[in-house]
């Protein structure tokens, strides 16, 4: 865990991020890793001194299963609301998600990246099913009423509910997948889209680059792959080149 600015933390933990906002005792949680990194998303928020009933809600990215895993726990143990983009609300709760398949996978699996990459996530949940019948569409509009004061930053392409998350007082935006800056699958760091075949609409997910590219941050503090800083219109513009060039 990282503090990345003041009060915002990042967390690693199976090859995926959530990130941590602190405002006095209360928290956002921003995504939940994989059903098998429950038990460190909660050891990260007692690093903070802080207890899981201190999260005020989760955002949610979008509904993949590497970010949907301390959804249900939080909610059911704790009362934790869950939050997201309305257009992703209806995969959460019926769990249809709209992402890469195990054939997707099997296709790749004659690279030694993929399978070492296969076996961590199947420890860590990837053939169980979830869904998160208590999702909820945001309350209002615009900043929410959370720690952080977080504002979704509609991004749909890597799924058609995709959100970022801009924390306009760290100069930071979670970008979840529409931004990452590396994924085991790949062999490049820094600002780059994930491998086509992950993305619900690849032509979307390129566009959705333009939304982010207006965004005041110098922080990019992606789904997978390490924090960056630096102008975000250059985070952007290097992810746009890198995929021209695949």
């Amino acid at each position: 865990m990282r503090e990345v600015a003041k009060d915002v933390f990042c967390v690693g933990g199976t090859d995926v991020n959530w990130v941590l906002v602190r405002e006095g005792s209360d928290l956002t949680l921003i995504d939940g890793g994989w059903r098998g990194d429950l038990p460190a998303v909660e050891r990260s928020i007692r690093a903070l001194g802080r207890r899981p009933e201190d999260i005020r809600a989760i955002l949610l990215t979008h509904a993949h299963l590497d970010h949907l895993g301390a959804l249900n726990h939080f909610h059911d143990r704790y009362g934790t609301p869950v939050y997201m983009d309305p257009a992703e609300v209806p995969h959460a709760r019926d769990g249809r998600l709209e992402q890469a398949t195990p054939l997707d996978v099997a296709r790749r699996a004659w690279r030694p990246a993929v399978l070492a990459w296969s076996a961590r996530i199947i420890r860590a949940g990837a053939l169980r099913h979830t869904s998160v019948p208590h999702a909820r569409p945001f309350p209002a509009d615009g900043p929410l009423d959370l720690p952080g004061r977080p504002v979704p930053v509609t991004c749909h392409g890597h799924t058609s509910g995709h959100s970022a998350y801009h924390l306009p007082a760290a100069g930071a935006v979670a970008t979840g997948d529409a931004l990452v800056t590396g994924h085991p699958l790949t062999r490049r760091h820094g600002p780059q889209l994930l491998p086509g075949f992950f993305a619900h609409s690849p032509d979307e997910a390129l566009a959705a680059l333009d939304v982010l590219d207006g965004l005041d941050a110098d922080l990019v503090l992606p789904g997978h792959g390490l924090p960056w800083r630096g102008s975000l219109a250059e985070a952007v513009a290097t992810a746009r080149e890198r995929a021209a060039g695949t």
